[in-house]
């Protein structure tokens, strides 16, 4: 498995198009300027050390180095190294609402990121424990199959965005019953749990009964609320604030009545999230006090780097280009 960390460089490679189109156009310049001297046949007797390739071959060596220099900025690192790890430990399956309502800006910079960012602090503290990531809206799907594979678990949760889950809405039924199918077959009853990070608004279905669905099946189900009682209005890309039909403003809420209800059902806790203490700490905490298993899993152990490969490579070029004149000489270089 291969990943950037800093992608945004990559960026760099559309130079090279740019490159070529200046190229072509300063050279036809720079010959109409010539033929206005005479004919060019004559002229081109007179200058024997001109060359009409190598300034091609000048900038085809600069764009290679260009696109190797670029990969190198982007960070690429390879999982080569992995391994087989037997651990002891729980099944979590967290669920993240990702509907427009995750958008309001209660938390900085917004519902969304914050949970994404206690998710990932709760991934460092994670060490034989399996999660998966769902995300849901008007539906629910699978982000992250269940797996100890913690580097591969943030990879997937930085891509969590509104735009994850097609239609619209807020189905905690659905995220509790795709939760419930997506324990591994060998996981014990009593060593698996959900976590619901959401701001409760259900417009769909009863959640509480799938809850009790769960619970019946040895799944204890936690919710997390996001959001407050004030409520904030949702923003849009386009900078405006999200309207109904009648032209109001929605303010989003928190519905904590919703998902208490939900977590008692599941025979869990619900906590509310502060900006401070998040409060998923204090779920997992009671998590980890269920039944724990034994099981085997094979993870990348960690992210190899490998930009100083490729800028080796650039810097070669670099040099290559540089050493190459544009005139003809008696070798390549001169």
């Amino acid at each position: 498995m291969i990943q950037f960390a800093q992608s945004e460089y990559l960026l760099l490679i559309l130079i090279i198009p740019f490159l070529y189109v200046f190229q072509a156009i300063n050279r036809r310049l720079r010959r109409k300027r010539i033929e206005k001297l005479g004919d060019l046949s004559i002229i081109d007797t007179l200058m024997p050390t001109a060359s009409k390739a190598r300034g091609w071959i000048k900038l085809t060596i600069l764009s290679v180095a260009i696109f190797f220099f670029a990969i190198g900025l982007s960070r690429p690192q390879l999982g080569a190294r992995i391994k087989e790890i037997e651990g002891k430990g729980i099944e979590i399956m967290i669920a993240v609402d990702v509907s427009n309502s995750m958008l309001a800006q209660d938390y900085s910079p917004n519902r969304l990121e914050r949970a994404k960012l206690a998710i990932s602090r709760l991934t460092d503290n994670l060490k034989e424990d399996r999660i998966g990531l769902i995300v849901f809206a008007g539906q629910a799907f699978v982000q992250l199959p269940i797996t100890s594979d913690y580097v591969s678990a943030k990879m997937f949760l930085s891509s969590i965005n509104t735009n994850s889950v097609p239609v619209q809405g807020t189905s905690l039924s659905d995220a509790i019953n795709l939760s419930i199918k997506s324990f591994s077959a060998e996981s014990a009853k009593s060593s698996r749990a959900i976590i619901l990070l959401t701001d409760g608004e259900d417009h769909e279905d009863d959640p509480a009964e799938a809850a009790k669905t769960a619970r019946e099946l040895g799944v204890i189900v936690y919710t997390l609320g996001i959001g407050s009682d004030a409520g904030k209005p949702i923003p849009l890309p386009d900078g405006e604030l999200l309207k109904d039909r009648e032209g109001n403003i929605v303010v989003t809420k928190l519905d904590e009545k919703t998902l208490m209800e939900v977590a008692e059902a599941g025979g869990g806790r619900y906590v509310r999230a502060g900006n401070s203490d998040f409060g998923l700490e204090a779920i997992v905490e009671q998590i980890r006090n269920l039944e724990k298993q034994s099981f085997k899993s094979v993870v990348f152990e960690d992210f190899n780097e490998q930009y100083m490969y490729f800028f080796g490579i650039a810097l070669l070029f670099f040099i290559l280009e540089f050493l190459i004149t544009e005139r003809r000489g008696k070798n390549f270089f001169k």
